[in-house]
Order: C-alpha cells, then structure tokens, then sequence
C-alpha cells in the first residue's frame, strides 16, 4: 500500500507550478466483517477503501479537496490532476488565512504494527462454538487500516496497523442481556474464551427476578466498559485546548482549582495505541500527552490552529481536538475484589446512553442497560431493571 502512496504523491508533486505547496492525508482499510444473530452468521462482507484529502497552498491562502480513490494508480492519477487544477482555480478567490499553520521541520516517521490474524472463518468458528445454545449477537470486524502524511517539502509519515475488534451480548430474553467486547492485535483464544465464560456466568445472574430502585444515593462500581463510556463523553471538548481556552469545556472547573480523586491519571498515549503518530497537517505527536495527573488538569490537546489563534503551542492534535489513544492509569483493586470492596451497592457492566445535563459543571446523565446488578455485603443479589442517573 505504501507503493501507491508515494505514486500518488509523486502524481501531485507533478502537477505543481512555481510557489504553490501542498499537504496530503491518506486512509485506506481492507476490513473483513461479520454480524451474527441467534448464535449465526447472518451477513459477512468485506469493505476496501481508499481516500485522500489534499491541500493546495499558495502563499497563505489554501484550499482543500477530499478524494474517494480505486486503489489502482493509474486511473486515480487523472483524478487527482483534475483536482489540483480545480483548487488552483479556487485559490484565486480566497483570503489569506492568518491562521495558517505548517510544519517548520520535515519530520518523517513509519510505524507498522500489523501482525498476521486468523482467517475470519476461524475466528467465528470459535465464537460460534463457545456460544453454543445461546442466544449471540454481535460483529466481528478485523484487517489492515492504513495512515499517510506527505508535503511538497518531502515530509513522509506512514502508519499501518492490523487489529480485530468483537462485539457481541448474549440475551436471556426481551431486552435482558450481558454485552462483551474483545479487542487487540492478536487474537487469543484463550482469552476470548475467559470473556465468553464470564459473559455465560454473568448471564444466568439475570436470569434472577429483577430488582427496582428508588430515587437516591448508592454506592458504585463502573466496570471498564462502563468507565469507557465516561471518558468517552469527556473527550467532547473535554481536553480542547479551545474550548478550555474559551472555558466553553466541561471541565473548565478543574482550570480554577477543582480536582477529581488523586488516583485518577488521563493521558493520551499515542506510543501505545492504535492512532498514528502524526496528525492530517503533517505535525507529530508525541508519545505521551498528560492530560489529568493525580486528579489536577495539567494538559489539553492543542491543533496547529488552536495554537495560532491563541498563542499556545501545539501537540499535534487532529481538527477536533480529541484524545484518539486516551488511557488511564490501572488503579490497585483487583478483579476478583471488586464485590467485596463495593459491599452493597450497583455493580455497572456498561452504560448505554450518555449526555450532560449541566456542560459547564461538567454533570452528566445516563442509562444503564446490560447486565447492572445489586450486590449486598459483597454478593450479587439480583439484576436491576434500567435506570437512569444524574451525576
């Protein structure tokens, strides 16, 4: 894939006149997917894809063209030429943008990370067989996705990576479900086959008379799924170096002194993640970005034109100023403790619905779903019908 990358490049190096510059961003993926329902296979498939956004420069005016490509070269070099002229002609008629902001070096990377996966076939073999007699649905989605960077001042960042990604519940009946995910570079059967027996385990405690809950207070445990979920809704502007810049972010209480519990740690962690380690404008990103340390807000995510516009410094956020590799710190409550150190409360296996019912406070409201249970003095009593809550 790397080959037609830099012939697509070489195709708009071509095409330039005297003064004019360029950036471009590449995407592509051959992923092989697969729905189940009922414990079958009801729809396998495969998506091939390839796009390209380009970048016209002329001094400080630049515009911009979003190309869906065919893979092969010489049929999307003719493609590529009409777009160069196309945006030639529109830069005629546009500003220079003062908020224009390039790379100052050429700084060239590759990373690949792809590692052989089981055929599909395979894969949903065991998934199939370790549901037995179950009522599975779920997806399967796995293969190559391919990230390129390049520009007129002979910048190049290449990104490759092969992961697989499963979803699946099991249902006992109407809306009673347990809702697994398995992901990664390699599959392991092993453990897919430790969710699949946990998923089986937690099943038949729905299976319980439900319990209602009355308005109130009660003691919490987020599974990783459910935390997930969370930190999710905060990277909506969240670690913005924008919107905390305009303290339109929801955690803009934490820029005047509040704080969440010492031992939560937030950083965006590009070196051990999935995300490439440059962003669409050709600037880098570094390894590790800390964003919550302790529980103190010391970090945000910045983009060249954040940057520019209010005189920060950049770390090589995309557009949208949005954690892509956000992680947190492992806390020191095992697994097999969890129950036992909640004692009597709500155990929380995942969060359906998530919003904020107060953005400048940073309160959020939610549902539960699957697979939420009561739990009395460190025992799961019954399954709790869904609710909701406001935090």
């Amino acid at each position: 894939m790397q080959p037609y990358f830099e012939a697509l490049t070489t195709t708009i190096c071509d095409s330039l006149r005297p003064g004019e510059r360029y950036t471009a961003s590449f995407n592509a993926e051959d992923t092989d997917f697969v729905r189940m329902n009922r414990g079958k296979v009801r729809q396998p498939g495969s998506v091939s894809q390839r796009y390209l956004s380009m970048r016209l420069i002329n001094g400080a005016r630049h515009a911009e063209h979003a190309l869906s490509l065919t893979g092969v070269h010489t049929s999307d070099a003719a493609v590529i030429r009409n777009a160069v002229h196309g945006l030639r002609s529109v830069l005629t008629d546009l500003t220079d943008d003062p908020l224009l902001l390039l790379p100052s070096d050429v700084t060239s990377t590759h990373t690949v990370r792809s590692r052989p996966l089981p055929p599909a076939e395979e894969v949903i073999a065991q998934v199939l067989a370790a549901a037995h007699g179950l009522d599975l649905v779920g997806i399967y989605a796995a293969g190559p996705v391919w990230r390129g960077f390049a520009n007129s001042e002979g910048q190049r960042n290449w990104h490759e990576t092969t992961t697989f990604n499963l979803q699946w519940s099991l249902y006992h009946h109407a809306d009673k479900a347990v809702k697994t995910a398995h992901a990664g570079f390699v599959w392991e059967a092993a453990a897919f086959a430790h969710k699949m027996a946990d998923a089986r385990q937690r099943l038949a405690l729905i299976s319980r008379p439900a319990k209602s809950l009355a308005p109130g207070n009660y003691r919490v445990f987020l599974a990783p799924a459910a935390m997930e979920e969370v930190a999710g809704l905060l990277c909506w502007g969240g670690f913005s170096g924008r919107a905390l810049a305009t303290k339109q972010s929801p955690l803009a209480r934490m820029q005047d002194g509040v704080t969440l519990d010492e031992r939560v740690s937030l950083i965006e962690d590009t070196d051990g993640a999935v995300a490439p380690a440059f962003q669409s404008e050709g600037f880098a990103r570094p390894a590790h970005v800390k964003l919550i340390e302790n529980g103190a807000l010391v970090g945000s995510l910045v983009s060249p034109r954040t940057a520019r516009e209010f005189n920060l410094v950049e770390n090589g956020a995309n557009g949208e100023e949005m954690p892509e590799s956000l992680a947190m710190n492992a806390g020191a409550l095992a697994a097999e403790d969890v129950l036992d150190s909640l004692d009597t409360g709500l155990a929380i296996g995942n969060l359906w619905y998530l919003n904020y019912s107060d953005r400048p406070a940073c309160r959020i409201t939610g549902m539960t779903r699957f697979a939420t249970f009561w739990v009395e003095h460190g025992k799961v009593v019954a399954p709790v019908d869904v609710l909701r809550f406001d935090d």
